[in-house]
């Protein structure tokens, strides 16, 4: 049965390919397949459906059905046998179709004297397309074999959809990547881009998915596996050092060396697929098995599985990631992720970044803030909807990416951007005054940094200074640990990059969701409470000495300010100081050469410190407030969880109580204090939380005129008063309040 079946598909597949060989428009060659489909399995009916957009599913061609339906009958994902195969992604077999949970009667098709039902999706790289359907009157459900030749031919409809050859005259579906799409992600670095598409991954182009000899096939594939097997072990012999890449590259072997894997691609060659179709094929259901599993263990496995495809397809079909393209002059990255030291490689060149995956902390977020590139991650869809070269809107505060825009929506983006320019241009001209009040008061804006790169903004902004130089990017880049004498001449060029301006260095933060490539990852239950920062610093005191003295060294006899990051309490600061005092000892021992005056203090980003005893006020040679961690902690709201952060505001008044018992407390002991996070950046919040009492703010370079500009403009007592009032009048945010206010005032 099994080889009879294999032989009518490749027989099916022969008749599609000469039906698309011909010159038939898109629907004259949509009916001819449903036509051959119905005849060589056997059914009374065979019926496409596509996608109209995202949500919606239409008939697109029938055999057996009534023809007035086309593109006529629509459901919603999810609706109906049809739309649940497209929804869930897996096959729907019924003998009784009318008794099946979720049917829906679609009267106008004539459906209602057909029993049995066979659905499948019709899929691409986990992208879905459309659903594949037969049917007939006799109550049955078909066999596992006919299943298995309709997927092959599902996959088949899925490459000939990619290539567009249902599209043309009678044809009411549109050309795939001609239209303008939409997609909505997650801010991660403000800011509004144009330019055109470069992927980081180029697609994988199939062109020929059905073939004639299934021996070439089979000998091409086991040709491509087997050169894929020689590159994972050479790789793994170059890893041996690394236990945890080596562990890595030996799940890498597993699957290559994976008899189910070859069997199930060698039986989609005998059914009638050219090599690159089959490996795609099992790529597309380890994609939506992928969609589909909450267990992370299993995801990464699938994962590999579809890095080891994409290897297999790029040596089959010899398209590397070198296409021959041009990068265009203002490029917009796409990538499904990507790390910080690619991100480099790219440099300042980028307009913007569009990830399907990473998160606002990320390595790759932390740089773009660096270069100051509007970043857009969680934006679904974006390597499948992208082409190399088409034109992109990036709306950088909004989280929308506009891909092939109308005009319309060009002219009111390009409007947006002039507006932003001019603000620009009215912020030089106050680029080297103070934050002077209308009230008198003067705020320090300082600027945080963490790349050379960023250290020309320090002049260009109006920054006073760098307060906080992010140290954790140097390790971050680098598949080793650095050495001290790379740290000391990094360290070193940015003092003089400073030119006599105050820079704040925070010591290694790393843990969380910045974990060292060559640090062996701990899996906790939750990382962001778990072992990071300056509790790593304590627990491995060889790697923060060796930081301290490149710190030290550095200074050269000039001030040095150093930051212990995430400070819990008292305890934790004094052994931190104890490590720089055995540092400076050290060097002095040496006879280096001190700086002239040390500064050492601590971020506050947990709320137990807060509370700290008042010796710690008293010892703390300033504090730091890291608004992004503590407003996370104190709300108990993951910032990376778009459920709940959203749903707390900086201008709470829990919170701005919370930051007034903090200034309150440093004013006693006279304890400088700052705050740096993003909310520092934002005009309105910064306000407010100078009207408190704030007198430093440290934010991203481009941050620094707007929150100028405001501050400017503004009376700190009657902005004070407007936020008690609210607070009196029992109101649980003072943002209502505060914009009301500045309305007023023009």
């Amino acid at each position: 049965m099994a080889e009879r079946v294999e032989t009518e598909s490749r027989k099916l597949l022969g008749r599609m390919r000469d039906a698309m060989a011909g010159d038939d428009p898109g629907q004259a060659r949509l009916d001819k397949i449903t036509h051959l489909i119905a005849n060589s399995i056997g059914t009374e009916v065979c019926s496409i459906y596509l996608f109209r957009d995202e949500e919606t599913l239409e008939l697109c061609a029938t055999e057996g059905l009534n023809p007035e339906a086309v593109h006529q009958t629509r459901m919603r994902l999810g609706e109906g046998l049809v739309g649940r195969v497209a929804r869930r992604r897996q096959v729907v077999n019924t003998a009784n179709a009318p008794k099946a949970r979720g049917f829906r009667f679609m009267p106008e098709t004539g459906e209602e004297v057909f029993s049995s039902f066979l659905g499948v999706p019709i899929q691409r790289l986990g992208e879905a397309l459309g659903v594949l359907v037969v049917q007939s009157k006799e109550a049955r459900e078909y066999s596992a074999d006919e299943i298995y030749a309709l997927e092959v031919v599902a996959m088949v409809l899925a490459e000939m959809t990619e290539l567009g050859a249902f599209v043309g005259e009678g044809s009411a579906m549109g050309a795939r990547h001609s239209q303008p799409a939409m997609l909505r992600g997650t801010v991660a670095q403000e800011g509004v881009a144009e330019g055109h598409i470069w992927l980081h991954e180029p697609r994988v182009v199939v062109t020929n998915p059905i073939a004639d000899d299934p021996h070439r096939e089979l000998e091409r594939l086991t040709g491509a596996v087997e050169e894929l097997r020689v590159g994972v072990d050479k790789m793994l012999a170059l890893a041996s050092a690394d236990k945890e890449q080596a562990e890595v590259l030996e799940a890498y072997r597993m699957f290559a060396n994976s008899k189910g894997w070859m069997r199930r691609m060698e039986e989609d060659i005998s059914n009638g697929l050219s090599a690159e179709a089959a490996v795609e094929k099992e790529q597309s259901l380890a994609r939506a098995r992928m969609g589909q599993a909450s267990d992370n263990y299993l995801r990464e496995r699938l994962s590999d599985l579809d890095d080891l495809s994409n290897r297999l397809l790029r040596i089959l079909t010899g398209q590397g990631k070198d296409t021959g393209a041009d990068i265009p002059n203002d490029p917009i990255l796409v990538a499904r992720n990507i790390g910080p030291a690619e991100l480099l490689d790219y440099g300042r060149r980028l307009k913007g970044i569009v990830l399907e995956a990473g998160s606002v902390g990320s390595h790759a977020a932390i740089v773009a803030r660096a270069l100051a590139i509007p970043l857009i991650v969680h934006a679904e869809r974006a390597t499948l909807e992208a082409l190399n070269g088409d034109h992109v809107l990036v709306d950088g505060e909004q989280g929308i990416v506009h891909l092939r825009p109308d005009e319309q929506v060009v002219s009111a983006f390009r409007d947006k951007m002039a507006m932003q320019a001019a603000a620009a241009e009215r912020y030089v001209s106050i680029r080297d005054k103070p934050a002077q009040t209308l009230c008198g008061e003067v705020v320090a804006l300082t600027m945080n940094a963490g790349l050379m790169a960023d250290l020309p903004s320090l002049e260009g902004s109006g920054a006073e200074g760098v307060g906080l130089f992010r140290t954790e990017l140097q390790f971050l880049i680098r598949n080793q640990m650095p050495k001290r004498s790379e740290l000391s001449a990094l360290y070193a060029r940015v003092l003089d990059a400073a030119g006599g301006k105050k820079v704040v260095f925070r010591t290694l933060d790393i843990g969380s969701d910045k974990v060292l490539p060559y640090m062996k990852p701990n899996d906790e239950p939750n990382p962001a409470l778990g072992w990071r920062a300056i509790r790593v610093g304590l627990d491995k005191p060889g790697v923060m000495q060796m930081q301290l003295q490149a710190l030290l060294r550095a200074a050269a006899g000039r001030p040095l300010t150093v930051m212990f990051p995430f400070v819990a309490q008292f305890e934790e600061y004094t052994q931190a100081c104890a490590q720089m005092d055995k540092a400076i000892e050290r060097e002095r021992s040496l006879g280096n050469v001190l700086p002239e005056n040390i500064e050492v203090g601590a971020m506050l980003e947990t709320p137990s410190l807060a509370f700290a005893p008042q010796k710690f006020f008293e010892e703390v040679g300033f504090l730091s407030i890291g608004g992004n961690d503590l407003k996370q902690f104190f709300f108990a709201a993951d910032r990376e969880n778009e459920r709940v952060r959203r749903r707390y505001d900086t201008l709470n008044v829990s919170f701005l109580t919370f930051i007034e018992r903090i200034v309150e407390r440093c004013e006693i002991t006279k304890t400088p204090l700052s705050f740096c996070g993003e909310d520092a950046g934002r005009p309105v919040e910064a306000l407010c939380l100078a009207a408190i009492g704030l007198r430093n703010l440290s934010m991203r370079p481009a941050s620094i005129g707007p929150v100028k500009s405001l501050l400017r403009r503004s009376n700190l007592a009657e902005v004070r008063k407007v936020i008690s009032d609210a607070r009196h009048r029992g109101e649980m945010n003072v943002r209502p309040a505060i914009m009301e206010y500045l309305r007023q005032q023009g």
